[in-house]
């Protein structure tokens, strides 16, 4: 299994969310988190990748995330989309995960002409290569190669890489 790549940060005492003011400034997470709310019921393509755009996030030309994608609130520049990218609904894009005595980030890069369908998770420091698919439902915590079609939770092959048409 390839392993993500992520930063980890270990700390002592409380939990290491409890820590977050400490990693990010409060008035910016409600910043991020306002922008990311309004984007993730906006109808418009155009307008939503502007305002993920305004917060850090790398999107590419006609890239299309759905109704009620949610993108990390903390690190939303820890996320890039390519081009020609479709992210199904209420999926979840991570760029970092708080544990109990570390916390994590990492950049989540998805290639372009990637599909992932409805209500997906992925994890902080994950690559999507170009082409690939992943399906609905899936957790997804490890690197999908290109051209490949996955899904399940834990992620797994479903269909290995072929060529592209």
């Amino acid at each position: 299994m390839a392993s993500r790549r992520t930063q980890r940060h270990f700390v002592t005492g409380k939990n290491s969310l409890r820590f977050y003011p400490d990693i990010v400034h409060p008035v910016k997470v409600i910043w991020f988190f306002c922008v990311l709310y309004l984007a993730r019921f906006s109808p418009s393509f155009r307008f939503k990748n502007f305002l993920y755009r305004l917060i850090g996030v790398k999107v590419g030309k006609n890239a299309s995330v759905a109704l009620g994608v949610m993108l990390d609130v903390f690190f939303p520049d820890q996320i890039e989309i390519g081009e020609n990218v479709v992210i199904g609904y209420n999926t979840t894009v991570l760029g970092h995960e708080f544990l109990v005595r570390e916390w994590r980030i990492g950049r989540v890069i998805i290639e372009k002409d990637v599909t992932i369908g409805a209500n997906c998770t992925i994890l902080p420091g994950i690559i999507i290569g170009e082409g690939a698919t992943v399906s609905a439902m899936s957790l997804v915590n490890r690197d999908i190669p290109p051209h490949s079609f996955w899904g399940g939770v834990p992620v797994r092959e479903i269909r290995p890489a072929a060529e592209p048409v």
